[in-house]
């Protein structure tokens, strides 16, 4: 189902998050997004469809869902259960058929009114802890019109909003929506741009642009990255960080160690997960690296 103003698809709401934003909050996460990080913890969020995961260690490979399947989008590929994403319809048939509840779907049509209902749950919660609600995803960019229609809705009701956002969109749209916006938690992924199209799929200068007339505009902006290994964690990297920072007149930013949370979601989604064999990073794994940013004025923390 599309997205329109009134209605989109959301693979997930998380009540009481203290890590996107100030105070308690409640995320919603948007289905889709226009970077195809490799590292990305949330893989399911870059498809802005509803998605079928499949568990290997729960199939007991009785194979009723492909019997099942409306669509013809699962078969049977070298004994294993295959999902054609591009097929599926997101029915769910399969998950609500599969006895070994081998499936999962991900992604829900949700109406402004449901979701606005979830958030006043916790307002009280918000008021007392200066918290409120932060648009995820995925990019909530990408549903600029049904985004609005819930920001509007929850300004009604005074409460904080935040985003966190890869800022990939047009000035018109990044504009339009983060008027409603009273935080912005800004990605960075690579201060170079070759680089951040190999990671990322697309170019840093639209999002440069973005991040720097929010700064300009006087808008609450906190710029973050992943500190992925072989990517953009070297010393030569946090000065080209520090110099696009000092670029767009930040002084602060947020530096997020690379975990692997989100590898089996690559193998529920027939994906292929390009660190799999990369170990986490840690807080004293960066301490040079933090102290560049320091050394150049640039408030670095974890």
């Amino acid at each position: 189902m599309n997205q329109t103003s009134e209605s989109g698809i959301i693979f997930n709401i998380q009540k009481f998050s203290l890590n996107d934003g100030p105070g308690i909050r409640t995320v919603i996460f948007f289905k889709g997004c226009p970077l195809k990080c490799k590292w990305c913890a949330n893989p399911e969020s870059q498809s802005p469809k509803i998605q079928i995961l499949h568990d290997k260690e729960k199939c007991i490979g009785c194979k009723k869902c492909i019997a099942i399947c409306p669509s013809n989008a699962i078969s049977n590929k070298n004994n294993e259960i295959f999902i054609e994403n591009g097929l599926c319809s997101g029915c769910g048939n399969c998950v609500i058929s599969c006895p070994g509840h081998a499936l999962k779907s991900e992604g829900e049509n949700k109406t402004v009114a449901e979701i606005l209902n979830t958030c006043l749950q916790d307002k009280v919660f918000y008021e007392e802890s200066g918290g409120g609600i932060t648009l995820s995803g995925g990019e909530a960019l990408m549903h600029p019109d049904f985004a609005i229609a819930i920001l509007k809705s929850l300004k009604s009701y005074n409460i904080h909003t935040a985003i966190e956002t890869t800022g990939f969109a047009s000035p018109e749209t990044f504009d339009k929506v983060t008027d409603y916006i009273d935080l912005l938690l800004f990605d960075m992924k690579h201060w170079n741009e070759k680089k951040h199209i190999e990671g990322t799929g697309v170019s840093n200068k639209l999002i440069l642009e973005n991040m720097k007339r929010a700064i300009a505009s006087g808008k609450k902006v906190l710029p973050r990255f992943p500190v992925i290994p072989g990517f953009n964690n070297t010393l030569e990297d946090a000065l080209g960080f520090v110099q696009r920072l000092h670029e767009v007149n930040s002084s602060k930013v947020q530096l997020l160690p690379f975990h692997q949370f989100g590898e089996k979601k690559y193998d529920m989604l027939g994906k292929e997960y390009f660190f799999s064999n990369t170990p986490p990073l840690h807080e004293e794994d960066l301490v040079k690296f933090r102290q560049i940013f320091i050394d150049n004025e640039i408030d670095a923390f974890f």
